[in-house]
């Protein structure tokens, strides 16, 4: 298999996950648009669906439509796999008050451990921002659970935050927070 069909391949599997079913003709011309030529675009179509990737419905001659198989048990899977890592994050963070007292944490060791649990949440709740602009994601029952609890992370986060015995606690967690300065030059 060379270069140019595996980059055909990823871009169908790109624009069905994006759309969940299309029209054969809009699919081919939007691959054809992006790379590929009509005839070789037609035959990776027609080999992903004999490998059983995705599905092809013939409703009549002029309307074929195509989608992945099993996208919305997948795209579901994914969401529930997130939703059961958010949750661990936040049993951490439910413990982090009772944990921290019991072990006696220094402000050294709490700040490190707020900001560790705030860059899990950020990266998580950006995963899914990116998702969002998936409908086939976007449109499963269980992206507005992850997206709840992500919010009750950040209530918590918070509440740990305001309710540290150092004044300067918040402060010193934005600091660490923050972004290098950009320079004038770095700015497109």
């Amino acid at each position: 298999m060379d270069k140019n069909s595996e980059i055909i391949k990823t871009e169908i599997i790109r624009i069905l996950n994006e759309n969940g079913k299309i029209r054969g003709t809009e699919l081919a011309k939007r691959v054809i648009k992006k790379v590929g030529k009509e005839k070789i675009v037609y035959r990776e179509i027609s080999a992903l669906v004999e490998s059983g990737e995705i599905e092809k419905k013939i409703h009549s001659r002029s309307h074929i439509e195509y989608e992945l198989i099993n996208l919305y048990e997948s795209v579901n899977n994914q969401l529930k796999n997130i939703y059961k890592e958010i949750n661990i994050i936040y049993d951490e963070i439910s413990h982090f008050v009772t944990t921290s007292q019991e072990e006696k944490f220094s402000f050294q060791e709490r700040l490190r451990a707020v900001i560790h649990i705030i860059h899990i949440v950020q990266a998580t709740d950006g995963i899914m921002r990116l998702l969002s602009g998936y409908p086939t994601f976007r449109k499963d029952k269980m992206f507005s659970q992850v997206n709840r609890k992500i919010d009750d992370c950040w209530q918590s986060i918070m509440e740990i935050v305001a309710h540290q015995p150092e004044e300067n606690f918040l402060n010193e967690v934005l600091s660490n927070l923050r972004l290098s300065e950009f320079n004038s030059r770095n700015v497109n």
